[in-house]
C-alpha cells in the first residue's frame, strides 16, 4: 500500500467539520454520536440511515441512540443491523436475535451475524438504505467479534454502493499500545479476519481508516465522527461514560482488561470463566489445585497477583461442576500486560496439571494467530521466550498502526 493511498483515503474521512477546539476537548470526553447530534445530524441530512449497533450504542444518560435518533425529525433512520449477541443484546456467544422489528420503533431489525461479503451487501440493498451507521463499544482485542463486523459492514457496503460512517468510543483499556502476537493470514476466521495484534490498542474509528487503507481491495466511501476530550492513558473509568455489557460475558470494564490474555484459554480444555460473574478473571478445571497460583505469582509479573480460587460454572465448560484454578488480581493496571500474562498462565497451568489440553480443533491457533503459541508452549518454552518470538512481527504491524492513530 503506497503512502499516496493513505493520503487519499484519511483526506477522504470526514473530521474537520466536527473538530473541537483544544480548550473544548480538555472540558469532557464527547463519543461520535454525542458530537453527530449536537450538529443536529447534519452529516447525514438527506440520507435514508442503516445503522449497525448493539446495547452499548447508548448516550451518557444512558439512552439507547436508536430510539434518540427515531424520534428527532433531523435524523432519517430507516433500519437497524444486529452483530453477535444481537441488536438488544439477549443472544450468548455465537447466537444472534434473527430478523425482526423493533417494538419500541416499529424498525425493521436486520441480521448480520456470520453474514459477509455479497450476502451481507445484499440485505444492506434489502433494507433500502443510502448510508451504513457503525456505532458499538469494542474491547480492544484482536479476537472480539465486533471489530469484524465492523470490516464485514465496511466491505459489504462498499459491494452495495454505499456510504460507511462510524461513530468513535473509547477503547476501555486505554490505546497506549499495540500488544501480543499478529494473526497470520491463513489463520483467518470471525475472530480475526486480518493481520492485526492480539491486543490492537486502537479506537473502532481507527480500525476503520486501518482496514480501509491496508486490507480492504476497493475502500468503501469512509466517514468519521471522531471523540474529542480522550486521551489514549485513559482507562474506561476516566471517561464518565457508563458501562454496558458489549456482550454477556464482558460484564465490567475490569473484564476487558484481562481478555485479550485470559480469552487464550478458550483454546483450551480449562475453563474461563463463563459461567461465573467473573468471566475471564477466574480460571480453572477439574484436578487443578492452589499450586497454580503459587507458580504464576512466582513470576514476578508486573501489576497483577494470583489467587488459589474454586468455583462451580453454571453454563459452558465444567456446568455445575467444582472446579479449582486461579483468580487474576490486577493491581497497577499501567503496568500490567493481559497478553503476557495469559502466556504465562497457560505455561504455569501446562506445567503444574498433568490434564492441560489444547482444545482438539487447535482453536488455540485462531486465537492468536497461528500455530507459534501452542507449539513453542508444548515444546517448553518459558512466557519470555514466547512473548520475544512474536516481537518483530509486532513492531511491523505498529509501524503500520502509528499512520492510523487519531488521539494522543
Amino acid at each position: 500500500m503506497h503512502l499516496s493511498r493513505r493520503a487519499l483515503l484519511a483526506a477522504a474521512t470526514v473530521t474537520a467539520s466536527l473538530t473541537a477546539t483544544p480548550a473544548a476537548a480538555a472540558d469532557h470526553l464527547r463519543t461520535g454520536f454525542e458530537r453527530l447530534a449536537a450538529d443536529g445530524y447534519a452529516l447525514l441530512g438527506g440520507r435514508r440511515v442503516g445503522i449497525v449497533t448493539n446495547p452499548t450504542g447508548i448516550t451518557r444518560d444512558a439512552l439507547h441512540i436508536v430510539d434518540v435518533m427515531h424520534a428527532d425529525p433531523r435524523c432519517r433512520l430507516t433500519a437497524v443491523f444486529g452483530p453477535e449477541h444481537g441488536f438488544r443484546g439477549t443472544a450468548q456467544a455465537g447466537g444472534s436475535e434473527g430478523r425482526y422489528d423493533d417494538p419500541a420503533t416499529g424498525l425493521p431489525v436486520y441480521d448480520t451475524y456470520l453474514r459477509s461479503g455479497r450476502p451481507l451487501a445484499d440485505i444492506f440493498t434489502a433494507s433500502g438504505v443510502d448510508t451504513i451507521v457503525f456505532d458499538i463499544q469494542d474491547v480492544g482485542a484482536r479476537f472480539y467479534t465486533y471489530i469484524w463486523t465492523l470490516y464485514d459492514c465496511m466491505e459489504a457496503a462498499q459491494l452495495a454502493g454505499k456510504s460507511f460512517v462510524v461513530l468513535d468510543r473509547p477503547n476501555p483499556v486505554t490505546g497506549r499500545s499495540a500488544q501480543g502476537p499478529v494473526l497470520h493470514r491463513e489463520f483467518a476466521t470471525f475472530v480475526g479476519r486480518r493481520p492485526i495484534a492480539q491486543a490492537h490498542g486502537m479506537t473502532v474509528a481507527e480500525l476503520a481508516r486501518l482496514f480501509n487503507g491496508e486490507f480492504l481491495s476497493t475502500p468503501v466511501p469512509l466517514e468519521t465522527v471522531l471523540m474529542t476530550g480522550w486521551k489514549r492513558t485513559w482507562f474506561y473509568d476516566a471517561s464518565g461514560l457508563p458501562w454496558v455489557p458489549p456482550s454477556p460475558n464482558m460484564p465490567t470494564p475490569d473484564t476487558a482488561l484481562v481478555y485479550s490474555g485470559t480469552c487464550m484459554f478458550e483454546g483450551t480444555n480449562l475453563s474461563e470463566g463463563r459461567g461465573t460473574t467473573r468471566p475471564f478473571e477466574l480460571l480453572g478445571a477439574e484436578g487443578v489445585d492452589g499450586r497454580w497460583a503459587a507458580a504464576a505469582d512466582e513470576l514476578g509479573l508486573p501489576g497483577v497477583r494470583f489467587r488459589e480460587a474454586y468455583f462451580a460454572p453454571t453454563f459452558s465448560k465444567f456446568q455445575g461442576k467444582t472446579v479449582g484454578g486461579v483468580q487474576i488480581h490486577v493491581r497497577d493496571r499501567a503496568a500490567y500486560d493481559p497478553v503476557r500474562t495469559g502466556i504465562a498462565l497457560l505455561v504455569t497451568a501446562r506445567k503444574v496439571w498433568d490434564g492441560f489440553a489444547w482444545r482438539s480443533d487447535n482453536w488455540i491457533d485462531k486465537l492468536t494467530g497461528s500455530t507459534l503459541v501452542r507449539t513453542m508452549i508444548d515444546a517448553g518454552a518459558g512466557p519470555d521466550e514466547v512473548v520475544a518470538a512474536w516481537q518483530d512481527e509486532l513492531a511491523a504491524f505498529r509501524s503500520i498502526r502509528k499512520e492510523y492513530l487519531l488521539y494522543k
